[in-house]
């Protein structure tokens, strides 16, 4: 069992991570990470045709996969290399609307590392209106690779 130390690594490459999401939920969400490190990770979110309810306002699902995208990549980087992360819990508060055509801004912090769990703080807020939107706690699992 290798252990990965990020202590003293400087930042991922953000280009690499961004370009993990071809062809998966992730790019058609339109997330981009523009910050990742294993105790911060942020990223953007636009609210379109993809991320928007029929009404024309952001889908709280999607905010959620935002979230869970976030500290899904935070704990990722900070794991062994005999491991492996799983989403265990996401949940969110919506606190104010945003609109077609907003960009959200989305920051992750991480509040716990256990041995076996990771604990994320995750606010996102609009960059058109500078308000929060929403919050949420995510529980990432970490287990052994079989």
């Amino acid at each position: 069992m290798k252990k990965q130390n990020h202590d003293n690594l400087p930042s991922p490459n953000i280009d690499e991570i961004n370009a993990t999401s071809h062809d998966t939920m992730v790019e058609q969400l339109g997330i981009r990470y523009t910050l990742v490190s294993k105790t911060r990770v942020e990223a953007t979110m636009p609210v379109d045709n993809h991320t928007c309810q029929p009404f024309g306002l952001l889908h709280g699902g999607a905010s959620l996969a935002l979230a869970e995208t976030l500290a899904g990549v935070g704990t990722i980087i900070d794991i062994n290399e005999d491991e492996r992360a799983v989403g265990q819990q996401v949940c969110g508060n919506h606190i104010a609307a945003a609109q077609k055509g907003d960009l959200m801004r989305a920051e992750a912090i991480l509040i716990h590392r256990g041995r076996t769990s990771r604990l994320w703080n995750v606010d996102i807020y609009s960059t058109n209106e500078n308000k929060l939107v929403s919050t949420a706690r995510v529980l990432y699992c970490i287990i052994k690779k079989k």
